[in-house]
């Protein structure tokens, strides 16, 4: 079982101890041990413990950043949601395929930000703008916030925020089964609780550093009795031998363990394995030995966002995909729903 994120190593930007947050996350640290240093930017951490690229790049997985967003423009985050909402960055998890390996570029490490109520501030501000649509924010679009939330509380406070909001809805999705702290806050049904789940083969291989499948599925039944709306995002889909049968077995295993009440309200989000050239440089380098197949004449190419092209799989590789998940969570999920497939 992978045990809670802590880390090895934290910096402190100045500002961060203006905020009530970032003073308790000091103490907090001090109280562990941990070595704290100060820094009076992100972009200014240099010299990361490590004898080659390999150990500082691990060393800044388990380095934590605390400090201010000081962009509270928010993205937007199709399909899943109207915007991003940036409470941190950075992920403590070692999946290859990792879109945030090309996002964080040499600088991997987690940044949590502590000016919590200017983001909520934000956030309001586009609920006004937009009322009386609803709007729906996406909270893991650069990390995966459960897998510091047990020492942030910060996705918590949010879950709460937009509990008493009239036109907001909070989204996030984890591979993390740390929830316990979360089942008992005030989400009155406006946030959905998303898992990303994968085949055995894909979270051996490709997902270390994160929780089994069968931690996630435990925790997700929890997550659903504690009455939050349920959604699990499967991805990458990626194409192994054997692959129909490793999903029909996921597919299965949740079916088996998921309460029937958890079901009436149940979302899935399917996206298949890209990469772009950038990416499968990163990837390479940063995991030499592994098995992720990254070959561009396999792979059909197509626009994606600010221009960068991504590679995807062949059109008749996609509606096999489609037709094969799709059927399995027909069969077994029929009145849950497929947000969609991309």
């Amino acid at each position: 079982m992978v045990k809670p994120f802590v880390p090895q190593l934290v910096y402190v930007e100045p500002k961060a101890l203006e905020y009530p947050l970032g003073k308790k996350l000091v103490n907090k640290f001090t109280d562990m041990g941990i070595e704290i240093r100060q820094t009076t930017s992100h972009n200014q951490i240099r010299n990361l413990p490590g004898d080659n690229h390999f150990q500082k790049y691990r060393m800044a997985k388990s380095t934590l950043v605390i400090g201010l967003r000081k962009t509270l423009k928010f993205d937007t985050s199709k399909p899943s949601a109207e915007y991003a909402i940036p409470f941190a960055t950075g992920c403590m998890g070692h999946c290859h395929y990792c879109y945030l390996q090309t996002t964080m570029g040499s600088k991997p490490y987690i940044r949590t930000y502590v000016n919590v109520e200017e983001i909520f501030d934000a956030a309001d501000q586009y609920m006004e703008e937009r009322a009386p649509e609803m709007t729906r924010f996406e909270a893991s679009c650069t990390s995966d916030i459960v897998g510091v939330d047990h020492l942030t509380h910060t996705l918590k406070h949010a879950i709460e925020h937009f509990g008493k909001s009239k036109y907001g809805q909070l989204r996030f999705v984890t591979k993390f089964a740390h929830v316990d702290h979360l089942l008992d806050a005030e989400h009155k049904g406006r946030t959905r609780f998303r898992f990303s789940i994968n085949d055995d083969y894909i979270i051996k291989y490709f997902e270390p550093g994160t929780s089994r499948l069968k931690e996630r599925i435990e925790a997700a039944v929890k997550v659903a009795e504690a009455g939050y709306p349920l959604g699990f995002i499967v991805a990458p889909i990626y194409l192994h031998d054997g692959w129909q049968e490793g999903y029909k077995e996921m597919f299965e295993r949740l079916e088996a363990e998921l309460p029937a009440f958890a079901r009436k309200d149940l979302t899935f989000e399917m996206i298949q394995h890209r990469f772009t050239k950038p990416a499968k440089r990163v990837i390479q380098e940063n995991y030499p030995m592994t098995k992720l197949e990254l070959d561009e004449t396999k792979r059909k190419w197509k626009w994606g966002r600010y221009g960068i092209g991504k590679y995807v799989y062949q059109d008749d590789q996609q509606e096999d995909i489609k037709d094969t998940l799709g059927g399995y969570i027909n069969k077994l999920f029929p009145e849950a729903r497929i947000e969609y497939f991309t």
